[in-house]
């Protein structure tokens, strides 16, 4: 129990006991058992185990990855990642023709390597707000890089079906964005985000949403965005980047269920740099971007699972397409004289992918990527320099997967990638480890 002003009021775990030892007192009295009959006494032992499981729930939190916190108690969660790589093609010679790339794109180092591993926190603050916070630990160039993705508040009891959500957050762009990389159905990301979003985005700012209180789900929000952080990139006093986002779907039956959604994003005066790459043998050329991005979106959901239960069985189809316009300049950094042209992009791709899985402890997958761009300036020279001609080649790749699931907190994956979407073609294999330690819940895969 716990002290709050004069009153003291008890605690969920107090509560707990007061109702067992009720329960106990109520079955073994010998002057009530007397009083009442045995179906009297079972009718109020049923009662109060209701009411115990009801005081547990509210006593929870479920937050949008699907994780669960008790009250008062703070999760803590560990996720440890780890992975094997193998490619024909030398990794750091890797491209993406019509694209300059950014963020966590790119592939992991070839042989034994830490992947994407988590220490979670999160947990109920009062009765009013939920809070989390999430430090990734990856590998670059052999050295152990830590990153602070998630550090946000979440209000628990706003009312009319609002929501909101402060701090460092995964935008709400796109289905796949708003998933840590653990819960992702393959080990890298679709070409579509590599290409647009660094693998994923992530920003300081504000979201607020709405859940309608209709039969069928439906969700709108907006984000404002701080716009530093990559693909925005750049300095800003206030917002630099907005977002938007809309879902609907529902269940057909007890066995299906779907969802579909649009999203949008706008950036202004966004200053991003491409990761660094050999112009010539004595200097070091680095596309910097500055003008403006508009991202559209479109996903849809599909799911199969027999009677409900998807432990056993289940068929997911998962397919997203994005369009990004923008407009303003490209400059080659550290060149002499300094090179520049005009940029006027349009650059699309979609992806699809199925998961089926068949077993208890077995699944398997396939995905299909492909991208596009029509990217034009007033230097075509300076634009091919950076990455953003694609000389006759259009990005694509197929993958296959299939991983055991031994537990609720475990996970062994195998993954091949065909892999085209530069100009020498890839063959790609991964094997990837993923376990759960702590207080983190199971994700449904």
């Amino acid at each position: 129990m716990f002290r709050s002003g004069v009153c003291w009021v008890p605690s969920p775990a107090g509560i707990h006991a007061a109702l067992i030892l009720l329960g106990t007192i109520v079955a073994c009295w010998p002057g009530l058992s007397s009083a009442a009959g045995s179906d009297d006494i079972d009718r109020k032992l049923d009662d109060i185990d209701r009411r115990l499981h009801q005081i547990e729930e509210e006593g929870r939190h479920v937050d949008d990855s699907g994780h669960l916190d008790k009250a008062l108690n703070p999760a803590i969660s560990v996720i440890l990642d780890g992975v094997y790589a193998s490619y024909k093609n030398d990794p750091d010679d890797y491209n993406l023709p019509g694209f300059m790339l950014g963020g966590d794109a790119g592939l992991a180092p070839e042989g034994f390597s830490l992947g994407h591993s988590e220490i979670i926190f999160s947990g109920n603050i009062d009765d009013i707000f939920f809070g989390k916070l999430s430090v990734a630990l990856s590998e670059h160039d052999n050295d152990i890089e830590v990153e602070l993705e998630e550090a946000f508040f979440e209000t628990l009891s706003l009312g009319g079906g609002f929501n909101i959500r402060g701090g460092r957050f995964y935008s709400a762009i796109g289905y796949l964005n708003q998933q840590h990389r653990h819960v992702w159905d393959f080990y890298d990301a679709p070409l579509v985000y590599r290409g647009l979003f660094g693998d994923q985005y992530f920003d300081d700012g504000l979201r607020l949403s709405y859940a309608a209180p209709t039969d069928i789900f439906i969700k709108l929000g907006v984000e404002a965005l701080s716009g530093r952080k990559y693909p925005a990139g750049g300095e800003h006093n206030g917002v630099g980047n907005w977002t938007a986002f809309a879902s609907i779907g529902g269940d057909i039956g007890n066995s299906h269920f779907w969802q579909a959604g649009l999203s949008y994003m706008s950036a202004d005066d966004i200053e991003r740099e491409q990761a660094g790459h050999e112009h010539s043998a004595a200097a070091e050329e680095v596309p910097l971007f500055t003008g403006d991005s508009r991202i559209s979106g479109a996903n849809a959901i599909y799911e199969w699972r027999p009677d409900g239960d998807h432990h056993d069985r289940n068929v997911k189809l998962q397919f997203e397409y994005f369009n990004r316009e923008e407009n303003g300049n490209i400059t080659l950094l550290n060149s002499s004289p300094v090179e520049t042209s005009t940029l006027d992009s349009n650059q699309d791709g979609w992806y699809l992918q199925a998961t089926w899985q068949f077993a208890h402890s077995w699944r398997t997958g396939i995905r299909y990527d492909m991208l596009d761009s029509d990217n034009n300036g007033s230097d075509p020279g300076v634009l091919d320099e950076a990455g953003l001609l694609t000389n006759g080649h259009r990005p694509e790749r197929a993958s296959i997967m299939v991983e055991w699931i031994p537990g609720q907190y475990s996970r062994i994956r195998l993954q091949y990638n065909r892999d085209d979407s530069y100009q020498l073609p890839d063959d790609q294999v991964y094997l990837q480890y993923t376990f759960s330690l702590g207080s983190h819940t199971a994700h449904t895969h």
